[in-house]
This record gives C-alpha cells, sequence and structure tokens, in this order.
C-alpha cells in the first residue's frame, strides 16, 4: 500500500515538473513575433494561432532542415499538446474553465510550432546563402 502511494505521489511530481517544463519552453517562443512569410504560408490571421493548425504545422516542419536545437522542444511541446487534448475532452462538460484554459494551452503550443517552423525556415535560407556564397 506505502509503495503505491509513493508511485502515485511520484508520477504526479513527474507529471507536475513536465508541465512546468513545458509551460517554460512555450513561454520563451511566445516573445518571439512570426515572420509575414511563415504568415503568409501558414494562412495565420493576427498575432494568434488556432490550436487546429497544429498538425497541419508539425507536418510542413517535417520539410524542413532539421535543426538540433529544437527537437527535443518539439517532442516536449507535442506530448504537452496531446495531453492538454486529453484534459479538454476530459472536462469539457465538467469544468468549462479548464476547457478554455486546455484550449489556450493548444493555441500557445502551435504557436510554438509556427515559431519553431519560422526559425527553421530562417535556417534553410541561411543555408542556401553560405552554399551560393560558397561557390
Amino acid at each position: 500500500m506505502i509503495a503505491a502511494l509513493i508511485c502515485v505521489a511520484s508520477v504526479a511530481v513527474l507529471l507536475q515538473f513536465f508541465m512546468a517544463y513545458s509551460r517554460s519552453i512555450i513561454a520563451a517562443y511566445r516573445k518571439s513575433t512570426l515572420s509575414e512569410q511563415v504568415r503568409e504560408v501558414v494562412g495565420i490571421e493576427g498575432e494568434n494561432v488556432s490550436s487546429d493548425q497544429f498538425r497541419r504545422l508539425v507536418q510542413l516542419i517535417r520539410l524542413c532542415p532539421q535543426k538540433a536545437d529544437d527537437r527535443v522542444d518539439l517532442k516536449v511541446v507535442g506530448t504537452y499538446y496531446r495531453m492538454m487534448g486529453v484534459l479538454r475532452s476530459a472536462a469539457r462538460t465538467l469544468a468549462p474553465r479548464i476547457t478554455a484554459w486546455a484550449e489556450h494551452e493548444r493555441a500557445d503550443c502551435a504557436y510554438f510550432v509556427a515559431v519553431a517552423l519560422d526559425r527553421r525556415i530562417a535556417y534553410s535560407r541561411d543555408l542556401l546563402a553560405q552554399q551560393m556564397s560558397g561557390q
């Protein structure tokens, strides 16, 4: 019985740490602004990105050359996005505020992926410029 209690407490603490880590990654990217080129490619109007665009943004980011510095962050945010989807579905009828919060978090995840896409496109442009100047 004590072992089960310790296991449950450990999982709860790990989940809390994971959420805090995910939110800190998202907050760091939230400070960035998206370029007009990415807004046009993705079809983003205004400053916010819809949570429904997450999967499409992930598909687009897979087409870009990988940067080693954001691969783990993308996996973490993808997991967090799915967790918020489960929470949103579970709380839909019981707690509308939690549903709204989870939807907001999912939109922030989509914005994170849009900024990562913007950075990868800029990275691709830099690679192309380096190749062109080296020839």
